[in-house]
């Protein structure tokens, strides 16, 4: 059976871009456990169904953009 390398998971930027100050504590919440603490802080995320979830739910806070692979 021929060996095949993992490949990578595919990854999402999220940058939060509008404050959850003003909004339920539910999209406090889901800010905070996608990793976003500060205003245009960004973060790397796997793309996973449970993420995209969550962004939907705070999709008027942070803006997504998918990472491009670099061949290392």
């Amino acid at each position: 059976m021929p060996k095949t390398k993992p490949s990578k998971p595919k990854m999402v930027r999220i940058t939060l871009v509008k404050s959850p100050i003003g909004y339920s504590v539910r999209h406090k919440a889901t800010v905070r456990a996608l990793g976003l603490r500060r205003m245009n802080q960004t973060i790397e995320q796997v793309d996973t169904p449970t993420l995209w979830g969550m962004i939907a739910f705070v999709r008027h806070l942070v803006e997504v953009e998918a990472v491009e692979e670099t061949k290392a």
